[in-house]
């Protein structure tokens, strides 16, 4: 007879280390934040069918593509650090797994995309090795996107936005806060390699051609720049395309420095206040806002959410149970 107060069976480690991903749970976390930031966005002030709208235009069109064209180079620059560890894909088939990880990008920091290199069905990385790569992207995006703005900057100056000596000020601030810092780091250096010992493995990936990773980087991103220009330009408003790419890098910044999930709200209430600066109306800088953050949030985890049933049920090279 049985005993009804033992233990019941257990389910055994998975002998070829496959991790297994609640993607139930997951579905339900990425509609829950598209649904409240629609519901936000309408809540605001019923920009969002005027800004879908606004993206079928031809400029809209232009915008999208030059957004792919953001997500093609950071592939290819995710392709050249996972051949560091013996992963080699081919072109089409590493765009389609580096998409798969935009599936997971509405998290705080955008940590979930560390896991598309944990989901590989052949020889997955260790989580070190993942967090490793996923630590030379951002630290190189945070890198790109601080040059690019500098023509906000500039700009801030020439308008008077920033005084001479408020700017000075700063950018002393800035230089004394990076080498404490640089000063800190290199103090606790063994310690913090001991702790969180994937950094010393992010260094070596950005040692890795740092020339071309640099300038897939600036491009990529620039290219989204690029597409907010076009769609100023299709509302009207008068912005010359450097300093369209620096507003949209500062905006970027300042989600990625909110830790919100994929920055947001903070990067959208920091783009919305730029082109309001430049004496956009509210509801138009909103709507321009709103078929931005569309293009390049949204339309990347729709494709990553494509990518990652396709590569599941179909190709068959990532596991997700």
């Amino acid at each position: 007879m049985t005993d009804p107060l033992a233990p019941g069976p257990t389910n055994p480690p998975d002998p070829t280390g496959a991790v297994r991903w609640p993607i139930k749970k997951i579905l339900l976390v990425l509609g829950a934040v598209g649904t409240l930031y629609a519901a936000a966005l309408l809540a605001w002030g019923g920009q969002l069918g005027a800004s879908l709208a606004a993206l079928g235009s031809g400029a809209g069109l232009q915008a999208a593509t030059l957004c792919l064209l953001n997500y093609a180079l950071r592939g290819w620059r995710w392709r050249l650090w996972m051949a560091r560890y013996q992963r080699h894909f081919g072109v089409l088939q590493g765009l389609r797994l580096y998409l798969a990880g935009y599936a997971f990008t509405p998290t705080p920091g955008n940590v979930g995309e560390a896991v598309r290199t944990l989901m590989l069905a052949d020889k997955p990385l260790t989580l070190a090795q993942s967090l490793a790569v996923f630590g030379a992207e951002r630290l190189a995006d945070l890198l790109c996107l601080l040059l690019l703005c500098v023509p906000a900057g500039v700009w801030a100056l020439q308008q008077g936005r920033l005084a001479p000596a408020t700017a000075a000020a700063l950018g002393f601030a800035v230089l004394l806060g990076m080498a404490a810092v640089a000063a800190a780091l290199l103090a606790f250096r063994q310690r913090l390699l001991q702790r969180l010992p994937w950094l010393a493995d992010a260094a070596v990936c950005l040692s890795v051609q740092p020339a071309r990773w640099l300038g897939l980087t600036l491009l990529a991103w620039a290219a989204q720049g690029a597409a907010l220009w076009l769609l100023c330009q299709a509302a009207g408003v008068d912005v010359s395309l450097p300093l369209a790419i620096g507003f949209y890098a500062v905006a970027m910044v300042a989600g990625a420095l909110s830790a919100l999930p994929a920055g947001l709200g903070g990067t959208e209430a920091v783009l919305t206040g730029l082109l309001m600066l430049l004496g956009t109306p509210g509801a138009q800088a909103l709507a321009i806002t709103v078929g931005v953050r569309v293009l390049t949030l949204w339309l990347a985890v729709a494709l990553g959410v494509l990518a990652v049933f396709y590569s599941a049920a179909i190709r068959k090279d990532i596991r997700l149970a």
